[in-house]
């Protein structure tokens, strides 16, 4: 698969005009680079299994996780709102594969700082299908919109997490539910994980040429979903790492490249967090006087 390399000016950005980007040093050499990455990701995994306990139970008020038999069901009609909705809509947190929501602790931060009010859903690592989860995702942000008054949510989805995401915006017709869905280390053209990784069958379905990467590949025309996807160069999860890009004709997508970081420590880096949290306040369609498609960097 084919993708652009970064812009360095952000003039083809007008919609994330305040996205950080910090220049490369000159000639820098990759091996030096992929040790740093390494090294960082080593220590962001033993965090997060110090964390991970605390995230296995779910949020208050939310959604119960799904079980690996349960259909994907059509969003129930929502109920008259119980609060009045605030500016900003709600942030739904979609963790990745065998993960929890203590994935987003500094993202969460930053969100909740800067007024915006992010909810996390846990979804079992027993469930099977993306199919599934993305169901249970449409039931959860139903109940949100129902409890909060919003009409519209963003999600940001870190890997797996954004592939259930996007299927439910594109798929299932939660693009009239979702104003923004940021992804984070997403195989949205699929990735060749390593070897006995697919005995799982939602890891299979990860795949290039699966059916559901193949679902995804469609056409969605009159998609509502502004897609902002960011991808690290050193990224080991994403086999090749433009699979991380969102490169489909019919949706406004704009692809964020990340540099010096790997795959867990997409969720957890500050400079991530803060362009996500700058991704998250631009306006909408209509609110700006131009739209836009393309390449940008971020760390």
């Amino acid at each position: 698969m084919k993708f652009p390399p970064p812009l360095s000016p952000l003039t083809h950005l007008t919609r994330l005009p305040s996205l950080p980007r910090l220049p490369r040093p000159p000639g820098p050499r990759l091996s030096s680079a992929l040790l740093g990455a390494t090294a960082l990701e080593l220590f962001v995994l033993a965090g997060r299994l110090a964390v991970y306990p605390f995230g296995l139970v779910p949020e208050r008020g939310g959604t119960a996780p799904a079980e690996a038999t349960d259909p994907p069901a059509p969003a129930p009609a929502p109920a008259p709102a119980t609060t009045v909705p605030s500016a900003a809509p709600p942030v739904v947190l979609l963790h990745g594969f065998i993960d929890n929501r203590s994935a987003f602790v500094v993202l969460r931060r930053t969100l909740t700082r800067h007024g915006r009010r992010p909810e996390s859903l846990n979804y079992s690592p027993l469930t099977r299908d993306v199919r599934t989860a993305a169901g249970l995702l449409g039931r959860h942000v139903e109940e949100i919109c129902a409890r909060t008054g919003h009409s519209r949510v963003d999600i940001v989805g870190h890997s797996l997490g954004g592939l259930i995401a996007r299927y439910y915006v594109q798929r299932l017709g939660g693009d009239r539910r979702v104003r923004t869905l940021v992804t984070l280390g997403t195989p949205h053209g699929g990735t060749a994980v390593a070897p006995g990784a697919g005995v799982h069958p939602i890891v299979r379905q990860m795949r290039g040429g699966s059916s559901v990467i193949e679902e995804l590949r469609g056409p969605a025309p009159g998609c509502r979903t502004r897609f902002v996807s960011f991808w690290s160069e050193l990224d080991q999860v994403m086999v090749p790492v433009g699979t991380a890009c969102v490169d489909h004709p019919d949706l406004d997508a704009v692809n964020v490249r990340v540099t010096g970081i790997g795959h867990l420590a997409l969720p957890v880096h500050p400079t991530v967090a803060a362009a996500v949290r700058d991704a998250l306040e631009a306006p909408e369609a209509g609110e700006d006087d131009a739209t836009a498609t393309g390449t940008t960097s971020a760390a």
